[in-house]
């Protein structure tokens, strides 16, 4: 039977108490309500202890009621951990939840792991530096892991669903509390498109858990108002259980929503908005003082939140330290229903004003200049130690210390876009100071502590973002609010006393005072290297209840301002996000979706077998008894014979227009490009900034300001990318437009040597006699009755015709070429014949025939780089020494002394008679084949100033096996070029 929830109060809250729900934790039933968390449910049933700490296994409680719990960890479903590091605040209760504490062995109870805070001076920050290093950290590596890690991964396959969207939107609000809200609602109003996310299940924020009234109504019920309007715009997108992860270039923001398993578990959203306003709130920071991680030691503003919103209170015995204001709202509130609150200890003195009598009205004492100096405790609190201003030592019994050392606005996201903050000395923290262009901010993460002023920030800014649009503002009559919590001074910090009893300044990952002392002592003072070297800030928690304190204590162990100190650089993701999410249905076959040729089903009917090049492309066409090999030499000696066809159609195409469109392919190209005349092609090569060879391809000159790219099919979309970031980045003055027409367009070649008598045969309406139609040259007419392009380019080495259609008419040219050429025994050829035909003309192939290091002068095109007067990419790193030196690999071709000889493409070369493996390699084969019109194996190579070593004989190394060859021109077949006319 499930236990009742002896923690709950029997009024109040926003709980459906109607509804109940049943749930486990740690194999043991339990009950909560329909709007509870799992955290409230564990709270309001008395569970203390929820996980184990991250390196000393030692007892940890709910400590926050938010994204930032650093220590309420949790594993969701039975079985292997299915979800790990889930934050219990974060966790809908839903029913049939089962939950489990993370890192405890042989359970969260008992752990046996907490032999390890036994020996706590042993693993200082850093003692994994220090300690393993012998034999080798890999040695040790998998133990520290299982003792320490956060979680254990899924295994199998996972059975949740995730999905992605992608949106655009004029203004995305991030944050549904009360200023977010009506950001969103004056820009709603004024007709923008607008996108509001937040993290909680529901929108409201601040007014969830304190007792606001706004227009003398319950906050909530404005709540429900507003979002009812909202919900009624079709401009308006909100999207509860959302966290904004990270914001990147150009404002491209993504978001993580979560689901209700059923559907879907998570949805990762690609968000593009023009404008940002940034209403995420603050979070409240814990205090520093000895063993100040103990269950029952709460953020006092997470107690206020469980009371408030959940009608759960948090412990009987409840006692309050703070160092500011806002922890006497958590007294007022816990007195109002009834819970007795034996004393509020601030550490400041001189409180004075309005802030007391409240407290005095409720009979709460209130003892300034006092501080918590310990507590005790088995497995939960029960007592703890105060130490007054006069310096006298006390304990009380406690089950419950609320604790407040300020309140950190987040500022995460701003640091994402490139915002910049200022350390605000009244309220010891960082807060938001000068957005970056399209982004505002509202609210706490300004600093500002007046709900009323947040909201009027909030519409302010939303009117701007409608006038930099060129829209009309919205009218908006901000409500009245009443019952907000008057706090004066926001906070103050104060240096944690010397104790020799450990102080957690990070609780996720067990980084205390003691190791904040050592980091500093070993010259770990800048906040980046102290951050590494401590570990305080890093992984799942990224600092949230951590990072003020870190920056103060660090200002203050080396005597430094806070704003000199400074903040470590917040990146995203501002929570972890799934990699299932990311991935969405991008898993398995559709990873990379299978890309079809048009004329795909054609290929099919004539015995086509496939293999993906990034493209599903016939390989070969093997007929009957014949296998690929077989099929792959017969058709290359029929293209040399008589005529073949091949589908070209995954060829890049990438039409680049407008007055300087010249002028930036002459930037890209090592070859000419202002001295292209219209009508005609050119082979050209591409760099990078090094030197190096990235593509080759035909480029043509349609007209003055247009020309057609040729990149080689793989590297279509890197190409493309490419050109767009030097326009967008860089050469952002010149007018060009992409647009990679590589789909629209199917790509036939016709090649051999009666490849003018088919297309005569197919009925082409243009002339293509050797004089009309010369090599490297294209016209456009008709083919079969259709507008075509006709170029004269070869990959093959003999006459060919590239004929370039509209994709819908790919397959009917494939079968109209067929029957052209049937009276000269025309053949389909695959890819596979189209390698042996390249490498017997010694084409290059980009990434067979070179790699990272390539330069022009490499494959012989040396001359043409150097020469050209114009100046682009890489073109100053063929001037370093190293690519000009002697001893570079240069492409060359080999012959085996024996034509029976087999040559394989990866086997290295060795100079001398004499060498023998193991030695340096001289060289290596790229490109290797039997060529059937050559009748002997062939290869292309890059071999040590290979063109000064024509004629000589080479070692080749095989596995332990050797041979001879002769290094020749890469050029096998027709080096005078006459079967090209």
């Amino acid at each position: 039977m499930a236990e009742r929830q002896p923690f709950r109060r029997d009024r109040g809250g926003l709980i459906d108490r109607s509804r109940s729900l049943r749930f486990r934790f740690e194999g043991r039933p339990y009950t909560g309500f329909e709007g509870d968390s799992l955290a409230a449910a564990l709270l309001a049933n008395g569970v203390r202890i929820v996980a184990r700490s991250f390196k000393y296994h030692r007892p940890r409680g709910i400590y926050s009621c938010g994204e930032e719990e650093p220590c309420a960890l949790v594993e969701l479903d039975r079985g292997d951990a299915r979800i790990p590091n889930c934050r219990a605040p974060m966790v809908a209760l839903r029913d049939g939840l089962e939950a489990r504490g993370q890192y405890g062995w042989p359970s969260i109870g008992f752990d046996f792991g907490r032999l390890l805070d036994y020996t706590h001076r042993l693993w200082v920050a850093g003692f994994y530096n220090k300690t393993f290093k012998w034999p080798n950290w890999h040695v040790w590596e998998g133990s520290i892991r299982r003792i320490s890690g956060l979680g254990r991964p899924l295994h199998g396959a996972d059975p949740d669903r995730y999905e992605r969207v992608n949106w655009h939107c004029d203004l995305l609000v991030c944050g549904g509390g009360p200023a977010g809200l009506v950001a969103a609602l004056t820009a709603g109003r004024a007709g923008l498109r607008v996108l509001l996310a937040e993290q909680d299940e529901r929108f409201g924020g601040c007014l969830l858990r304190e007792r606001i009234e706004l227009d003398d109504q319950p906050g909530v019920d404005w709540v429900n108002q507003t979002q009812a309007e909202l919900e009624g715009l079709a401009n308006v997108l909100l999207l509860p259980r959302t966290t904004v992860t990270g914001i990147y270039d150009h404002k491209v923001t993504t978001l993580l929503q979560r689901g209700n398993n059923r559907d879907w578990r998570e949805c990762h959203w690609t968000v593009r908005p023009r404008h940002i306003l940034l209403a995420t709130g603050a979070i409240e920071q814990g205090l520093l003082f000895p063993n100040n991680d103990r269950p029952g030691v709460m953020l006092a503003g997470a107690a206020r939140a469980y009371l408030n919103r959940f009608a759960v209170i948090p412990g009987k015995r409840i006692v309050i330290a703070t160092n500011n204001d806002s922890a006497y709202q958590t007294a007022l509130d816990l007195a109002r229903v009834g819970v007795a609150v034996s004393a509020v200890f601030d550490e400041r003195q001189g409180v004075t004003g309005g802030v007391l009598k409240p407290l005095g009205d409720a009979g709460i004492p209130v003892i300034q200049g006092a501080r918590v100096v310990d507590t005790r405790g088995s497995k939960a609190l029960s007592r703890i130690r105060i130490e007054t201003k006069e310096g006298r030592k006390s304990w009380r019994d406690c089950d419950l210390l609320a604790v407040s050392g300020g309140w950190a606005p987040r500022i995460h996201l701003l640091a994402h876009g490139g915002g910049r903050v200022r350390f605000d000395a009244l309220s010891q923290s960082f807060v938001a100071d000068k957005p970056p262009p399209g982004f505002s901010t509202a609210g706490a993460v300004n600093g500002t502590v007046s709900l009323r002023e947040a909201m009027a920030q909030a519409t302010r800014n939303a009117n701007r973002i409608c006038e930099s649009i060129g829209v009309s503002a919205a009218e908006i009559v901000l409500p009245r609010v009443s019952g907000e919590f008057r706090s004066g001074a926001a906070g103050t910090w104060l240096r944690p006393r010397q104790s020799r009893r450990r102080q957690w300044i990070d609780l996720a990952h067990d980084v205390t005072v003691t190791d904040a002392e050592i980091a500093v002592r070993e010259g770990f003072d800048s906040v980046e290297h102290f951050k590494r070297y401590t570990t305080a800030g890093m992984s799942v928690d990224q600092g949230k209840t951590s990072n003020s304190n870190v920056s103060l204590l660090l200002s203050a162990l080396t005597d430094r301002d806070p704003a000199e100190t400074g903040t470590t650089t917040f990146r995203p993701p501002y929570t972890p996000v799934t990699l299932g999410a990311i991935a969405a249905q991008g898993t398995g076959a559709f990873l990379a979706p299978r890309r079809y040729l048009p004329a795909h089903r054609a290929h099919l009917e004539l015995g086509a077998h496939f293999e993906d090049y990034g493209w599903q492309r016939p390989e070969a066409y093997p007929r009957s008894g014949e296998d690929i090999t077989a099929a792959t030499m017969r058709e290359a000696k029929a293209v040399r014979t008589a005529v073949g066809i091949f589908d070209n159609s995954p060829i890049g195409k990438l039409e680049v227009r407008g007055p300087d469109a010249a002028e930036f392919l002459d930037r890209l190209y090592i070859n000419d490009v202002h001295s292209l005349d219209i009508g005609r092609a050119r082979y050209g090569l591409m760099l990078n900034e090094n030197g190096v060879i990235i593509d080759d391809g035909v480029f043509l000159r349609l007209a003055a300001e247009r020309f057609l790219v040729h990149t080689t099919s793989g590297a279509v979309s890197r190409i493309h990318e490419l050109m767009e970031e030097w326009l967008q980045c860089e050469w952002r003055d010149l007018q060009v437009v992409v647009h990679d027409a590589t789909e629209q367009y199917a790509n036939l070649t016709i090649a051999g040597p009666r490849a003018r008598e088919t297309l005569i045969g197919l009925g082409c309406g243009l002339d293509i006699s050797a004089d009309a139609l010369t090599h490297m040259s294209f016209a456009s007419g008709t083919v079969c009755g259709v507008e075509a392009r006709l170029t004269r380019v070869s990959y093959s080495g003999e006459l060919s015709f590239e004929i370039n259609l509209p994709a819908r008419f790919g397959a009917a040219l494939l079968e109209a070429v067929l029957e052209a050429g049937a009276p000269h025994d025309i053949v389909p050829f695959g890819v596979e014949a189209l390698m042996v035909l390249r490498t017997e003309k010694g084409y290059l192939h980009v990434g067979a025939d070179t790699d990272g290091s390539t330069t022009p002068d490499d494959v012989g095109w040396g001359k043409v780089a150097r020469n050209k007067g114009r100046d682009y990419i890489g073109r100053r790193s063929l001037f370093r020494p190293s690519n000009r030196s002697a001893g570079r690999l240069q492409l060359v071709g080999l012959g085996t002394d024996r034509p029976d000889q087999t040559i394989c493409a990866g086997q290295h070369l060795l100079l001398g008679d004499d060498r023998r493996p193991p030695a340096a390699t001289d060289g290596w084969i790229t490109s290797a084949c039997y060529s059937p019109n050559l009748r002997r194996h062939i290869a292309l190579a890059m071999l040590r100033d290979g063109r000064a070593r024509h004629g000589e004989s080479v070692t080749v190394c095989d596995a332990g096996k050797h041979y001879s060859a002769t290094v020749c021109s890469p050029i096998h077949f027709d080096p005078e070029n006459l079967k090209l006319s």
